[in-house]
């Protein structure tokens, strides 16, 4: 407070705002038009666009919102006082079809004016701009009042932000801050009156519409929920510039904010836009689109837009925050946060646009978030720090197939990669085939799409191992993944579906751990598993076989699976009977049944509990399906263009029930959920490049050489059964290899005969995945294998006995 009062003058006026600390704040809605920054990574400033006015604001990472929202309010004085958001219809444009430059043309219900208002950052600083140029019937615009109205949630929240009116450089402009994040807004005009007030008692909305006319003229207000108002003199001109300023400091914004007006808005137009030109949009893949690569552009300009700019090579999920309006400040995630899985598909996307380079910032980036074991966090801040912690084998396995990728075609550069799968796969080898979590981020168990992306990774790293080389770790790492693949079927199916009469055998979302294994859920009970966010007095208990996805589409997508598999045939027809939803904009389908995150059943904002709704990118992922099983997928491109948004984004989840005008919810149209979904994005422009190949581009080729061919036309089949303390086996069938798994060195004492006599097997090191010892068992044994462990390094045995049933060999 002192700096300030010693660096500017401060504009008292009627002294402190009255009606702290304001309302509870809240965040604003997530269905954003555009997500816009400059191409340079000098501009540290990201702006979203919502109902055509400024939404949350990023600074100085993509991951730290610092502003709810900014419009503005006109009013003659007299007779109507108007909202941008609430009074105006808009139409959307991006000025140039290649850069993130955006206008809003919004008129008034009446007809008497248009708000014309363009949106850029300035290319080098971290200060975003809107020019604005009134038209329309000069009787009302000569009489018409024009206040841009600030709601800063400064350095994480709307709670605690302090502001004042200041003079600088002979003009009026708004300061506000919190710790020491600082937002300033000015114009380049000036303003003619400010007030400080707080929000839903003294801002100036509610000033305003009480009489029409500007009452409160606060000096400041201190620590609470602000709205900052500033009168734009349009008496001078009927075309200005506001700014918004960030630094971590309030000579920062100032002076950011002073330099980027003083620099014609054309300039900084015409600058923004030849930046974004070197982004080089990749035209071909317009080819197949149906839009004439409209959205392929967008998506591509998107993607690049969630990369933040101190920490290359991070993406978030999505600049928004789902129902932002209905979350407080304690909801501190949104989606701006990083998520391997989704970074992993962003930088994916890239790569099937060619930019191999950025695609190599993303793997680098992940590399240097790794942890110790080999994993990674749930999802976590730009910086690296976890937000949730749970163990999802994807997240673990994307980042592989990701380097494996780039070694193909030559992208890694100076970057040694070997140690970075190395510890990564040793980590699924750990605790795969059960995870956690699966890709929806709640169930654990044996997954089908998780295990597809363990699979294909872990013949990715063994691929990798042979070449640098380590021949022994890929043989083990290639007879894991063979493991998981001969049980596949068996994990993950049901024999007994009661979704489809007529299917029986269908893969389900996800087969729970049973008892005595890794993740198991005595409450749920056995076979069973509960669904988060259901909605009080629902069923949330559920069998396996009552809850499908479409997750074991992954298994085509990679290879594993051929698309005529029966099994894969026979699933799509109960996912269909069960998920599909058809909406006037094309086919879209939910993530799985009883899902409760989505807008709830009355239209009502996801708190706690919902109802899922349908996601455009399971579109993406049939058409890719259809694309490998020479079906028709062009239907399902134009079905997620038409998802879109007039701005272009891909909403995470669309409104499949009736059309509710009062909640702003459509049929086929985006639900409250986050809008854009970069995920999303990069599905359809990998769709886009496999339609151009005709082939799927996240097909991997080492995987579908092995798995991709019909079972009796293969030349190898898995021999190994392993065994893990964590999972350990109870059955096996005879004439396989029993291989036993630990981290640390160890010997295994084991049996056939009762302990009347027994072996010791030593363990032998195969690199990071830890040690393996194989039990030599007579021939064509059967019966019972008993067994224990013990680590000489500390003399420390297991503590107990190991039984496994060794019964007939498999036919």
């Amino acid at each position: 407070m002192d700096a300030l009062n010693a660096l500017y003058k401060w504009l008292p006026d009627q002294g402190p705002a009255t009606g702290g600390p304001g309302i509870m704040p809240r965040w604003t809605s997530s269905k954003k038009d555009s997500v816009s920054t400059a191409y340079s990574a000098a501009s540290r400033v990201w702006f979203t666009i919502s109902h055509g006015t400024l939404n949350e604001i990023y600074f100085p990472t993509i991951d730290r919102p610092q502003t709810r929202d900014m419009e503005l309010l006109f009013t003659d004085g007299e007779t109507f006082v108007h909202e941008e958001k609430r009074d105006f219809e808009y139409d959307f444009h991006y000025i140039d079809p290649d850069a993130l430059a955006i206008r809003v043309v919004a008129s008034d219900l009446g007809g008497r004016y248009t708000v014309t208002k363009d949106f850029i950052s300035d290319p080098h600083h971290p200060v975003v701009l809107m020019r604005v140029r009134l038209d329309g019937d000069e009787e009302v615009l000569s009489r018409m009042k024009c206040y841009a109205l600030l709601a800063p949630h400064l350095d994480g929240g709307g709670a605690g932000n302090s502001a004042r009116a200041i003079e600088i450089a002979g003009q009026r402009a708004l300061l506000a801050w919190k710790n020491n994040m600082h937002v300033t807004m000015g114009a380049d005009v000036g303003f003619t009156r400010t007030s400080c007030g707080y929000a839903g008692t003294t801002d100036g909305f509610r000033d305003l519409k009480q009489n029409m006319q500007m009452d409160f003229q606060f000096g400041e207000a201190l620590d609470g929920n602000l709205a900052l108002t500033g009168e734009v003199d349009l008496s001078r001109t009927r075309e200005f510039t506001i700014a918004l300023a960030f630094g971590e400091g309030p000579h920062a914004a100032l002076s950011g904010m002073m330099q980027s007006l003083s620099v014609p808005f054309d300039l900084h137009l015409k600058r923004f836009i030849e930046q974004w030109h070197r982004a080089a949009s990749p035209e071909r893949l317009g080819a197949a689109s149906m839009d004439k690569g409209r959205l392929m552009r967008i998506s591509h300009n998107v993607i690049l837009a969630h990369e933040d700019k101190i920490f290359p090579g991070a993406f978030i999920a999505s600049a928004s925050i789902p129902w932002g309006n209905a979350k407080s400040d304690d909801d501190l995630g949104g989606y701006h946060l990083v998520w391997t899985r989704d970074m992993i598909q962003s930088a994916t996307a890239l790569l099937a646009c060619g930019r191999t380079d950025t695609a190599r910032r993303a793997l680098v980036y992940l590399a240097c978030t790794q942890r110790p074991d080999g994993s990674f966090a749930q999802n976590f801040w730009i910086d690296g720090t976890p937000y949730w912690t749970g163990i999802q084998l994807d997240e673990v396995a994307f980042p592989i197939m990701l380097a494996w990728r780039l070694w193909k075609v030559g992208g890694l550069g100076e970057f040694e990669v070997f140690p970075f799968v190395e510890q990564a796969a040793a980590f699924l080898v750990q605790y795969a085939p059960i995870t956690q979590q699966e890709r929806w981020e709640e169930a654990a168990g044996y997954s089908p799409s998780t295990l597809a992306t363990v699979i294909a990774a872990l013949l990715c790293a063994a691929d990798i191992a042979q070449a640098h080389p380590a021949p022994e770790l890929a043989k083990f790492l290639q007879s894991y993944a063979d493991w998981i693949e001969e049980h596949l079927d068996e994990w993950t199916t049901t024999n007994d579906g009661v979704l489809l009469p007529e299917v029986k055998r269908h893969y389900v979302r996800i087969n729970p751990p049973k008892p005595g294994e890794p993740f198991y859920n005595a409450e749920a009970g056995p076979g069973r598993y509960n669904i988060a966010n259901r909605a009080p007095g629902e069923q949330f208990n559920f069998a396996a076989n009552e809850i499908v996805d479409a997750g074991f589409l992954e298994l085509v997508r990679y290879g594993i699976r051929r698309a005529d598999d029966p099994l894969i045939v026979d699933s799509i027809k109960v996912v269909d009977h069960v998920l599909k939803i058809d909406t006037p904009y094309g086919p879209c389908w939910r993530r799985y049944n009883h899902d409760g995150y989505g807008q709830q059943k009355d239209g009502e904002p996801f708190v706690h509990y919902g109802q899922g709704r349908a996601w455009p990118i399971l579109t993406g992922e049939r058409a890719h399906y259809e694309l490998a099983a020479n079906g028709a997928y062009q239907p399902l491109i134009q079905a997620m263009e038409r998802f879109s948004s007039f701005g272009g984004m891909l909403p995470e989840q669309v409104w499949d029930y009736k059309d509710m005008p009062a909640k702003g919810l459509f049929f086929g149209r985006s639900a409250g959920s986050a809008q854009p979904l970069v995920w999303a994005h990069a599905e359809y422009i990998k769709l886009l490049r496999s339609g151009v190949d005709g082939k799927v581009f996240d097909r991997i080729s080492v995987v579908e050489e092995r798995y991709g061919v019909r079972r009796e036309e293969r030349t190898w089949k898995s021999d190994v059964e392993f065994f893990k303390i964590a999972r350990p086996l109870t059955e096996m069938a005879a004439g396989k290899r029993l291989q036993v798994l630990d981290r640390e060195y160890f010997e295994v004492l084991w049996t056939v005969d009762g302990w009347a006599t027994h072996q010791t097997t030593s363990a032998s090191l195969i690199g990071y995945p830890g040690f393996a010892a194989e039990l030599r068992l007579p021939d064509k044994f059967q019966g019972k294998l008993e067994l224990t462990l013990h680590w000489p390094s500390s003399d420390r045995w297991v503590g107990h006995n190991f039984l496994i049933e060794v019964g007939a060999p498999l036919t």
